[in-house]
């Protein structure tokens, strides 16, 4: 501005400037600070530059902003979300939206691309290596064996057993609506996989935080049945599913369930509900009742856990929830599951759980009578059905009565007539809960049980019974033995001896018959296992089973006849061919018959006034008993004129029992056996030895020895000069 308050010409202009912009609404092309610079340059310029800047704006190139536009001054457009700024923002968050679905459907579309690919690869695979179905027909099987008892009674069926086929009209009409309602009640709707069975399942199993439920249909089970292993895996899952939607396109309905009926597993080795039936019930499946069909069709879940030969109740339990499901199913009515489970409490079934010791025992000694052929074989054993129910008895009382207060778990007994037929067995307390048989595979220490093998290679060695030992402390080497009772008795004979089960006189009587005479008197009776020569042999320290222990027993009350023990009869094969029959054969006389007659009126001492008294029949009988060091094991071997039998009791763990021994639990099992096993049978005396005449050197040595005389034991132990065996262990002490 000039002095005189007037304008100048650069003023004027840059009015006339601001003026055009806001009439003409381009005030974003022409900023306040171009505006003044215009202004300023007049100012400066000459003249001509001034008469330049004097065109018109509408002649000038103009830039445009559109954050100048006039509507971006109006008030309301800054009133509108604050500053005009957050107007750009916007446009631009929406942009990235649409940026980030599109690029996320995409990954999406690419992410389902390749499952289609690599699914119909996968799908490709399984269907290039399913199994080869021609052979659907063609069932692959073990060589079914058929074991009959002496009277011609099932005991086990072992290896595969199929029965007929049957179709659906010729089964029983519960069998097949038990097997629906139990595993498949949508069988005749689904495809050959049920979903909504799926979804059930796994709804079932995550609330159970574990597999309760399965979802697999009967279509299913049948290819895993006829095609594939039992291994859970996805693979076997996949091509189990393919094949289930190829069973439902070749066979009907009624076709899968047949197929499936006949070749199912269903326990103790039979495949197929004839079978079955024919095992549990003596029946064809065409005759099975209600009741006995929900037997069958609860096998299915788990063959032998519910199996009625294992567990009786367990499989009456299962039963009743197959009889529930059926009536869900609308198959019965209340009234009818009602009436079906008051007829299972009477249900029969055949075989006999405790003769399965036995049965896999004989199975195990086929091979070496009938070969290794592929044949079906029906074996005729020695097993005497009472006395096998006898010796069940036995064992299982004494261990329910007894087991818990003196801290014993486990029992065997062994029965032989006196050829080696073997009569019974008990393999242990419970054949469902332990198979191992503790008859014929647990090798333990037999203790004072084996004390008679030594007092035989003593009469075989020139004494008899009626020489005279001293019962007192001994030593051999750093081993000194001592008695049960760790009391000493002085003088006593040899019967007496061996009667009272005195360990130092045992030990003596070995020394003077001879460690390896010993041994070799044991091995030729049927001890087959490695005996140590050792002093402490005398008492019983190695170990040997219960059925060789027995059997070893045998030529004591025959008569000195070795036997080797048996239980084959006869075997056939299903057209009744005979493949094998035992014609009699054994090791021969192992023992003069006077020497075993003496050992029998030894044997007999001890049940009739020795450490065997709990034993006592009303009939002659002879045995010995046996106890380990700490109650590990008690024995009880024994026999009269018809029957061999010998009693364990201990624990699988050989933790000690409380203060157990072979003449209290086993010699009572021993003696409830027998009595049930001689019931109504003739009393017969024991071979006895003849008597012996005394000769004058005898009696002129009875004449000058003073009547009633007994040497005084020595004040400290007797030293024994030991043959050709090495020193026992200072700790083997042998037991009663």
């Amino acid at each position: 501005m000039s002095a005189g308050g007037g304008s100048s010409p650069f003023e004027a202009q840059s009015k006339e400037c601001r003026t055009l912009a806001t009439v003409s609404g381009i005030i974003p092309a022409l900023r306040r600070g171009e505006c003044r610079a215009e202004g300023a340059r007049n100012a400066t310029e000459t003249p001509q530059g001034r008469q330049r800047a004097r065109q018109p704006v509408s002649d000038r190139p103009l830039r445009v902003d559109p954050a100048d536009r006039i509507g971006a001054l109006l008030p309301g457009a800054r009133n509108r979300g604050g500053a005009p700024r957050q107007g750009r923002r916007r446009p631009r968050l929406a942009r990235r939206r649409r940026r980030f679905s599109a690029t996320l459907l995409r990954l999406a579309i690419l992410v389902l691309l390749w499952a289609v690919i690599l699914g119909s690869g996968a799908l490709g695979y399984f269907a290039l290596t399913l199994p080869d179905t021609s052979q659907l027909g063609i069932a692959q099987r073990r060589p079914a064996i058929t074991i009959l008892a002496e009277d011609g009674s099932t005991l086990a069926n072992l290896g595969d057993l199929f029965g007929e086929p049957l179709t659906l009209k010729q089964m029983s009409p519960y069998l097949p609506q038990a097997v629906i309602a139990t595993e498949d009640r949508r069988f005749y709707s689904h495809f050959g996989i049920d979903p909504v069975g799926l979804l059930r399942a796994a709804v079932a199993d995550f609330r159970a935080r574990h597999v309760v439920q399965g979802g697999s249909t009967i279509t299913q089970q049948l290819a895993k049945v006829l095609f594939l292993s039992p291994e859970r895996s996805l693979a076997r899952k996949a091509r189990e599913t393919l094949l289930a939607v190829w069973l439902e396109r070749r066979f009907t309905k009624d076709q899968l369930l047949e197929i499936y009926l006949n070749r199912v597993y269903l326990g103790a080795g039979t495949y197929g509900v004839d079978a079955a039936a024919h095992r549990y019930f003596g029946k064809s499946a065409a005759q099975l009742s209600l009741f006995e069909s929900a037997v069958i069709a609860g096998l299915l879940k788990a063959p032998s856990r519910f199996s009625p030969a294992n567990d009786r109740e367990r499989a009456l339990g299962r039963a009743a929830q197959v009889l529930d499901n059926m009536v869900d199913a609308g198959f019965i009515n209340v009234a009818d599951a009602v009436a079906a489970t008051k007829q299972g409490r009477t249900l029969a079934v055949l075989g006999r759980p405790g003769s399965r010791y036995f049965a896999d025992w004989v199975a195990d000694h086929v091979r070496e009578f009938a070969g290794a052929g592929e044949r079906d074989l029906t074996i005729r054993t020695t097993l005497d059905p009472r006395l096998q129910a006898a010796a069940e008895a036995a064992v299982a009382d004494v261990l329910a009565q007894h087991g818990p207060k003196y801290a014993v778990t486990q029992g065997a007994l062994v029965a032989l007539s006196p050829d080696g037929a073997l009569r019974a067995m008990v393999g242990g307390r419970d054949y469902g809960q332990s198979q191992f048989n503790r008859a014929t595979q647990a090798q333990r220490q037999p203790g004072s049980a084996f004390k008679p093998f030594v007092y035989l290679a003593a009469l075989e060695a020139g004494l008899r019974p009626g020489d005279h030992f001293i019962d007192a402390p001994i030593r051999i080497g750093d081993w000194q033995p001592h008695n049960y009772t760790n009391r000493y008795l002085g003088d006593m004979t040899l019967a007496e001896a061996l009667a009272q089960s005195i360990n130092t006189i045992a030990v003596q009587v070995a020394e003077r018959a001879g460690i390896g005479r010993v041994i070799t008197a044991a091995n030729r009776l049927g001890i087959t296992s490695d005996l140590a020569k050792d002093a402490s042999i005398a008492l019983g320290t190695n170990e040997v089973n219960l059925l060789e222990l027995v059997s070893a027993y045998a030529p004591f009350a025959n008569g000195g006849i070795g036997v080797l023990p048996y239980g084959i009869a006869e075997i056939r094969d299903t057209e009744g061919r005979s493949i094998y029959r035992r014609a009699g054969s054994g090791p021969g006389q192992v023992i003069a018959p006077a020497t075993a007659a003496m050992m029998s009126d030894m044997l007999a001492g001890v049940i009739g006034h020795g450490t065997g008294k709990s034993a006592a029949l009303p009939r002659p009988a002879a045995g010995k008993t046996g106890t380990t060091q700490e109650y590990r094991d008690a024995w009880f071997i024994g026999y009269t004129a018809d029957l061999i039998a010998g009693v364990w009791l201990g624990n699988d763990d050989n933790s000690p029992m409380n203060r157990v021994t072979g003449g209290s639990l086993p010699a009572l099992a021993w003696r409830n056996f027998m009595l049930a096993a001689t019931n109504g049978t003739l009393a017969k005396p024991l071979q006895s030895a003849p008597p012996v005449a005394e000769s004058p050197l005898d009696r002129l040595l009875g004449w000058l020895a003073p009547s009633n005389a007994a040497p005084a034991p020595t004040s400290g132990p007797t030293p024994l000069v030991p043959e050709s065996w090495r020193y026992p262990s200072p700790q083997r002490d042998g037991g009663e």
